[in-house]
């Protein structure tokens, strides 16, 4: 082991025990057990490097060589609702849960009476109110292999959102969880957990938004674990506007049971290293799962996403969607896996990437897999990268557009394919207005996609 890396495991040991001496006795629960072996397991292993198979495109040493401090403490950090104005849904929106690095906010959120059956609140209040059935989730899915940064999540989890709705139970409006990300001058590391229940045949849609006050340098650490239950049907967007100085990686599990429905919509747009790892499980038949995925990089921006679905049951359906916009020097990655196992007969699984490179210097490496065992399926993937069509910027020429506007509406269009799948209208008008403004500038994406 290299004395950077002993070092960097050196500093999150000290800081865990930091944590441990201010929980007050909380040392001896079952979380703190998790958390216990959690930090173990990275203590012994640290971050991956280039020679793991799984971050090959993505060298994590900017990230490791900075000494980010775990945010723990539960103030606001002087964020007030004026700088939230702009990243709310506000009335379309059933609840709205704002955290402010990582620490749940009651004075920012709002949280009105919601129907019986269904409860929103702050991980922290829900293992203090029932620790039993908190834990049930927590421990259904840990991080088994240390070399992930989500180790480091389970290591320091104190808070984050619970959402949970019983059997029969709906929403016809999304919960909006907001992590706000404030302007503080030292690196700092966020974790938030968040853990979705949506019983049996029950409906919601969960809009997962992360943005910044500052250009600042810190680090969002996130986990989300998704249990569907059968007959469940669960939309869940992400949309990620950090600050171009800001690390993210997140990593969201989805279990699907039988004949759930389940749809993910992740867009990432800031953060100057991005890491984002998206995996579902079908834990019974007769299940939906699609994955759709937009990311828009420019400048020095990497972003790499990696997606896994597990079919582990028979007569389940997977479609899956990835695609990138990158100018400048922006890098992006794609790596998708789809396993069929060998009872997974009838399965059904399409998967596409597809990269759109405005400039010269933009590189993507994707690495789209599929891996059956079982021999009555229909699986299919595909990866393209390309420029804009030049025929079709001269068709749109030819129709009255300058060669700018021409451009920027097929990249829109592009993006658009993406965007139009999300079912929450104000986050799909906010981000159809973002992209229209960018590239009304000239641009897809700036160098300061922080907004408040």
């Amino acid at each position: 082991m290299n004395d950077g890396r002993a070092q960097t495991q050196e500093w999150y040991a000290a800081k865990f025990a930091q944590f441990e001496k201010g929980l007050n006795g909380g040392t001896s629960t079952a979380l703190h057990g998790l958390r216990r072996a959690s930090m173990a397991k990275f203590a012994a292993t640290g971050f991956p490097t280039t020679s793991h198979e799984e971050w090959r495109f993505t060298n994590l040493a900017p990230l490791a060589r900075t000494e980010f401090i775990p945010a723990l403490a539960g103030d606001d950090a002087g964020v007030t609702h004026a700088d939230l104005e702009g990243s709310l849904l506000g009335e379309g929106a059933a609840a709205e849960v704002v955290f402010v690095d990582g620490q749940w906010s009651p004075n920012l959120s709002a949280l009105p009476s919601l129907p019986p059956g269904i409860r929103v609140v702050s991980l922290a209040q829900a293992l203090r109110q029932k620790p039993d059935e908190v834990m049930a989730y927590l421990s259904r899915h840990v991080i088994s292999d240390g070399t992930l940064p989500a180790a480091l999540n389970t290591a320091f989890l104190h808070d984050g959102a619970f959402v949970l709705l019983e059997d029969g139970t709906a929403l016809d409006r999304p919960i909006h969880l907001l992590f706000v990300a404030s302007a503080r001058p030292v690196p700092f590391m966020t974790a938030p957990r968040i853990v979705i229940v949506a019983g049996k045949e029950a409906r919601v849609t969960i809009v997962e938004s992360y943005v910044s006050l500052a250009n600042n340098v810190y680090w969002t650490n996130a986990v989300t674990d998704v249990f569907a239950g059968a007959g469940a049907v669960v939309e869940h967007d992400t949309l990620q506007i950090e600050s171009p100085s800001a690390f993210h990686t997140g990593a969201t599990h989805f279990q699907l049971g039988k004949g759930s429905v389940v749809a993910s919509n992740a867009i990432v747009l800031g953060g100057l290293l991005v890491r984002n790892t998206v995996s579902a499980v079908f834990e019974g038949e007769d299940g939906e799962c699609t994955l759709n995925g937009l990311a828009v990089a420019s400048g020095a921006q990497l972003v790499d996403n990696h997606t896994i679905i597990d079919h582990a049951k028979p007569k389940c359906t997977s479609h899956e969607l990835y695609k990138s916009i990158l100018d400048g020097k922006a890098r992006g990655v794609f790596n998708g896996k789809i396993f069929v196992r060998q009872d997974a007969q009838k399965t059904d699984a399409k998967q596409t990437n597809r990269t759109l490179l405005l400039s010269d210097e933009a590189t993507i490496d994707t690495k789209p897999q599929l891996e059956i065992f079982a021999d009555d399926v229909k699986c299919t993937h595909g990866a393209a990268v390309g420029r804009l069509n030049d025929e079709q910027v001269f068709y749109l020429r030819s129709r009255g557009l300058d060669e700018a506007a021409a451009r920027d509406l097929l990249t829109f269009a592009f993006a658009g394919d993406i965007i139009r799948r999300i079912h929450v209208a104000p986050l799909r008008d906010r981000l159809t207005t973002f992209f229209r403004t960018r590239l009304q500038q000239g641009r897809v994406a700036s160098e300061d996609l922080c907004i408040p």
